[in-house]
């Protein structure tokens, strides 16, 4: 893969994130309405059919996506209420909300793994 191609890559992706952070400084509403689009995904999706031209490949990312979607709500469940209903610290409330999706995630993968 070309340096330029991945250098789009880079800056596509860092001026997502950016534009999020920049934008939920000034209404958090909006800002989470665009964090919660599936961008990642998305790029994902694309950077993965423009490099291997599979459509197979991109179906069974699709569905490991839609899969692993469901425990990562964990984290945005846990994040508020460790910060606005307990009054904890930001940092542990994220690394604790993080800590609790990194369960999830473990969980789904074990009930994948057992189903197919």
């Amino acid at each position: 893969m070309g340096v330029v191609r991945i250098l789009v890559k880079f800056l596509l992706s860092a001026a997502i994130l950016v534009g999020v952070s920049e934008i939920s400084k000034r209404t958090s509403v909006l800002g989470g309405l665009i964090a919660s689009l599936p961008l990642t995904s998305l790029l994902a999706i694309l950077w993965l059919y423009l490099d291997t031209g599979d459509p197979q490949k991109v179906a069974s990312l699709s569905w490991s996506i839609f899969w692993f979607v469901l425990p990562s709500l964990v984290f945005f469940v846990a994040l508020p209420l460790f910060i606005s209903r307990l009054g904890w610290n930001v940092y542990l409330s994220i690394f604790l909300s993080s800590v609790l999706t990194m369960l999830g995630y473990g969980a789904m993968a074990l009930v994948l793994s057992r189903f197919g």
